[in-house]
């Protein structure tokens, strides 16, 4: 139905067997796939197991446009399903549609109808708009054998993909923010600091703040570089290496953000939701308290902060999905909707997202 050289089908133990790939300090098993429709080119992530699904919505949700919860018609949601939508949900995935898969094995019209009305209260209750969720009745397995009728419902579920999820408002217009991820000199022409711009666009000669961890500096952009090319500007959504003015190698450090001035300030109080990962997903083995110190890994690194539980909580469980009030002890420029982990050590327990910023 999409003739193209992206379009490949690939063996689901490419996928489950998929190569570990490291982000943020996590390791993580991922795949990537490619596909086209007439309309638009995908980049899919896939993880083959919870954990790893978990893992990367923690580290690289940020830039989902969308996702397709699957769910087997022959189970209905399930309790990891509830798990998966409060994380899109937590981690800023903006839309989600659902793929009914193994809906061959049903016979009953009447049961794919509630697991269909299920999934839609799932969504709903979660903050999506579930009423107006594409449901698709999938079977992966009759589409991949040739079936006709089950082939043809993938390509209905990517058209219904093309018309509900939105083309992404690639953060071009909003004011320019590029989390540090490096820094080093080059001799005769000054530090430059690497990462990838989040959003807004930045011309040379443009004035910035290094904001977060130290107190917020001025200085000015007077070198972009992105593909090895020297350009005039940087964008949402590349790599590049910005030459600072006046700026010494030992003044910026990772974890700072490169931004326009008076966008975002720097906090130390916040507070937020977080999921903590059971034991199973290689979390924490016993319950935490208030006054717990773990680190909070904003963008780029990790910074330690104080946990105050809520009142009447008095202890969270691994597995449990819990608010939060949370003291830095180091400045980390933040805004509402701003995504964190929870580590111990280097290891993921908890991934959360800041609800309010206090001071």
């Amino acid at each position: 139905k999409y003739p193209s050289a992206v379009n490949v089908v690939r063996d689901f133990s490419s996928i489950d067997s998929a190569p570990e790939e490291r982000q943020r300090g996590i390791t993580i098993n991922i795949s990537h796939v490619e596909y086209e429709t007439p309309k638009r080119h995908y980049a899919h992530v896939d993880a083959p197991g919870h954990a790893d699904y978990i893992k990367n919505m923690i580290t690289g949700a940020a830039q989902m446009d969308g996702a397709i919860l699957v769910v087997a018609a022959t189970d209905g949601p399930m309790a990891q399903t509830r798990e998966h939508v409060l994380l899109a949900k937590q981690v800023g995935v903006p839309y989600l549609m659902v793929a009914l898969n193994k809906s061959d094995m049903v016979d009953d019209e009447e049961i794919l109808e509630l697991v269909e009305v299920e999934v839609r209260e799932l969504l709903s209750s979660q903050g999506f708009d579930g009423d107006n969720a594409p449901v698709i009745r999938v079977s992966g397995l009759k589409a991949l054998e040739g079936d006709p009728k089950w082939t043809e419902s993938i390509v209905e579920l990517m058209e219904a993909a093309d018309n509900s999820i939105p083309d992404p408002v690639r953060d071009k217009d909003k004011p320019f923010l590029m989390p540090i991820e490096d820094v080093f000199t080059i001799t005769g022409r000054g530090t430059v600091v690497t990462g990838r711009a989040e959003r807004g666009t930045l011309g040379i000669n443009s004035e910035v703040e290094i904001v977060g961890i130290r107190p917020t500096q001025k200085t000015t952009v007077t070198g972009i570089e992105m593909f090895h090319k020297q350009l005039d500007e940087a964008w949402a959504g590349e790599n590049c290496g910005l030459l600072l003015r006046g700026t010494k190698r030992e003044d910026v450090e990772r974890g700072q953000v490169v931004v326009k001035p008076g966008s975002i300030t720097p906090h130390t109080e916040f507070d937020g939701t977080a999921y903590i990962l059971s034991k199973e997903e290689g979390g924490r083995h016993n319950p935490f308290f208030t006054n717990y110190r773990p680190q909070f890994y904003f963008r780029t690194t990790d910074v330690t902060g104080v946990i105050e539980l809520p009142a009447g909580t008095e202890m969270v469980m691994p597995g449990d999905t819990t608010d939060m009030a949370v003291t830095l002890i180091q400045p980390i420029a933040m805004e509402e909707g701003l995504g964190f982990a929870i580590r111990e050590g280097g290891r993921t327990v908890g991934a959360g997202t800041v609800t309010k910023v206090k001071k």
